[in-house]
């Protein structure tokens, strides 16, 4: 038996798993999945078609699930997919995609979204990734995984958060971030690489000492992305991390933060 408290207006057609817990005054609307272990709070609004999966907690005030205000969008049926063990503050937005795109947009596992986060339509969100108070995500936006972004960060529709990459507080980001790297500023710009990030997720001195490296080859050199790339290549012979960072720089699409 599901533990819904006796305020909460949950569909008929809503799917919850017996042991999800949803606060007083919460609606839950039609085509509604959430999964086990996981906890919708006070004032929650969950609109459908959307994936929650299990060990969700979903904190007071937060939209989830609802229609985009693309202006393109015609009422198609699109998804919001949301997969494992999130922590998503009060007050956050989560919008559903548009056939435009992929027609959903989708958030991983293991992330933290703090309140009045907006994640917006047709976006990805990876795993083990924070979003800090009021970060805001256009249309199309792509996070990788254990990416940090700061408070007050605004990303401009279509761009890509690199991997392990960090935002300062306040950064407007309009272009691509490559994985590693540390950017702030409006208009954002590279600072450095991310090196306490990378010292807290066990990254080696070895691999820290070459993506420094790698920063000043990209940003010091004055010289075109191709050719960084090229000049990148040897060092991903025995690096992984330098696979990820040429990886993320030939997925650019809006060119990088420079």
């Amino acid at each position: 038996m599901t533990l819904i408290h006796p305020t909460a207006i949950v569909d008929p057609a809503a799917k919850l798993a017996d042991d999800v817990k949803v606060g007083p005054w919460t609606y839950i609307g039609e085509g509604v999945e959430i999964g086990a272990g996981s906890v919708i709070e006070s004032h929650v609004v969950l609109k459908g078609p959307t994936q929650i999966g299990c060990n969700n907690h979903i904190y007071q005030f937060s939209s989830v699930g609802e229609a985009t205000p693309d202006l393109k969008y015609k009422g198609e049926p699109t998804k919001l997919i949301i997969g494992d063990n999130n922590i998503i503050r009060e007050g956050v937005t989560l919008h559903r995609g548009t056939v435009q795109d992929r027609g959903e947009t989708r958030i991983g596992n293991n992330n933290l979204l703090m309140a009045y986060v907006h994640v917006g339509h047709d976006s990805v969100v990876g795993n083990h990734c924070i979003l800090v108070n009021n970060a805001a995500l256009a249309g199309h936006v792509i996070v990788d995984d254990y990416a940090i972004l700061g408070g007050f960060t605004l990303v401009h529709q279509f761009s890509r958060i690199g991997a392990y990459s960090f935002t300062g507080m306040g950064s407007a980001v309009g272009k691509d971030i490559p994985a590693f790297m540390m950017v702030a500023g409006a208009p954002a710009a590279a600072r450095s690489i991310n090196m306490e990030g990378l010292k807290r997720r066990g990254f080696s001195k070895d691999d820290i000492a070459k993506l420094n490296k790698s920063f000043k080859l990209i940003y010091r050199r004055g010289l075109t992305l191709e050719a960084a790339i090229e000049e990148l290549t040897p060092l991903a012979q025995d690096c992984a991390a330098i696979v990820t960072l040429i990886a993320s720089l030939r997925a650019s699409k809006r060119g990088i933060v420079r």
